[in-house]
């Protein structure tokens, strides 16, 4: 089980920290990836880490402003959000992958949380 959570309301250039916390074991077994969902467009790949933290892979579009990282004692990933921009507004979603492998395909993602809105005013 995924939860996710530090979503909610800020101006554009600010920043905000998104959690999500698994439950169960072998956490550090999964590649662990972030995704969000605007509204009125499909879900889109954000940032994925590697079971060890050691390899991390981004899309364009957050390059030098998302950060995403993990502590596998926690059993917790991050996401941080820097230099927001009104177009970041979405719901994010966590999400786990036991394949092994960086993806920014949501098919391959067996598990998901339940999303934390993020939502930056202009």
């Amino acid at each position: 089980q995924l939860q996710a959570c530090g979503g909610g309301l800020v101006q554009a250039g600010g920043s905000l920290r998104l959690s999500c916390a698994a439950s169960g074991r072998a956490f550090n077994t999964y590649v662990m990836g972030w995704f969000r969902q605007a509204p009125g467009k499909e879900r889109e790949f954000v940032a994925a880490i590697s079971r060890s933290g050691a390899g991390t892979d981004y899309t364009d579009s957050v390059k030098g402003r998302f950060t995403i990282s993990r502590d596998n004692a926690e059993n917790t990933i991050y996401l941080q959000m820097i230099s927001l921009k009104p177009e970041d507004t979405a719901i994010y979603y966590c999400a786990a992958n036991r394949n092994g492998y960086l993806t920014h395909r949501i098919s391959a993602y067996n598990y998901w949380g339940q999303g934390t809105e993020v939502t930056v005013s202009s």
